[in-house]
């Protein structure tokens, strides 16, 4: 068939996860318009999804490929998956999703109509259990929706769902740069395509659910993802961003009482907040908050 889509999943650590990935993607709706393969990175040096992927290739007639980066690095396992893939369309989706059947149809429909480089969907967190009140009333999983067709800025791309030609890589060895092994790798890797003149669609249609665990409803992983992700967004702050932070930690610290007896969405959102913008100042001096944690969100 002339469209082949390599489904590049990227793994650490989350067999469970990782199982309920590969059985909802079994029977995606093609329309006839294309076929699709699986390629599974493992970084884990462990081989701790081997099993898992060895168990589903039984049970199913498509093709799937099993890989493993040793070096625990995001970048780098992102980069063994494509290296791996033998499609001219790519499609991105986490170990910690699911898809909808109709998602990737929805998405090479989109990558076909507006005649663009790629397509990014929307990811709804899907919870196994319910969550504490303030969980949902603070909406800390939630992810933008947008119309679709909307052309995208850098800011508001991810690799969490995304179809992708092939050719916009051509030629690249390392299309997601090492040295952002921990997180924002993504952010990097659109921001550069999209000054090399690739445009991005969203597509509203094409949707993946993430699987939010109890795990995650602790305060402290909320903050450590928060300080992660300014810390991993250092190289990307300009004048403005760093003014907004140094205005930002004293005066959010400030009313943190106030916002304490509001709710605890509200007081969880604004440490996060804090932690995001001291992490990017402390990033700009070459400070260190926090070690690699991006397989653990």
């Amino acid at each position: 068939m002339e469209n082949h889509v390599s489904i590049c999943i990227c793994t650490f650590k989350r067999p469970d996860s990782l199982r309920r990935t590969l059985e909802h993607l079994r029977d995606l709706e093609t329309g006839g318009l294309f076929d699709y393969s699986i390629v599974v990175a493992d970084n884990d040096r462990n081989e701790s999804a081997k099993a898992i992927v060895e168990q589903f290739s039984k049970t199913t007639s498509i093709s799937v490929l099993y890989c493993v980066e040793a070096q625990q690095n995001i970048s780098l396992a992102r980069n063994k998956a494509l290296k791996n893939a033998s499609g001219n369309l790519i499609a991105c989706i986490d170990d910690d999703e699911f898809p909808e059947k109709d998602w990737l149809l929805n998405a090479f429909k989109a990558l076909e109509q507006y005649k663009t480089d790629g397509v990014l969907g929307p990811v709804r967190p899907v919870f196994d259990k319910q969550p504490p009140a303030w969980i949902t009333k603070g909406k800390f999983f939630e992810k933008p929706r947008r119309l679709t067709g909307l052309k995208l800025r850098w800011q508001q791309t991810s690799t969490a769902n995304g179809l992708l030609r092939r050719r916009i890589i051509a030629g690249m060895d390392q299309p997601f740069r090492p040295e952002f092994g921990s997180g924002c790798e993504d952010l990097d890797f659109f921001k550069r395509m999209i000054e090399a003149g690739h445009t991005f669609v969203w597509c509203d249609e094409a949707v993946v659910n993430e699987v939010i665990p109890p795990e995650r409803w602790r305060r402290r992983y909320l903050i450590r993802r928060a300080v992660l992700r300014g810390q991993n967004g250092c190289p990307f702050a300009d004048l403005i961003g760093v003014t907004k932070s140094v205005i930002a930690v004293p005066l959010y610290s400030l009313v943190l009482p106030i916002l304490f007896l509001a709710g605890q969405h509200l007081f969880v959102l604004y440490l996060m907040k804090i932690g995001e913008h001291a992490a990017k100042l402390c990033g700009l001096l070459g400070w260190r908050l926090t070690g690699n944690e991006y397989a653990a969100g």
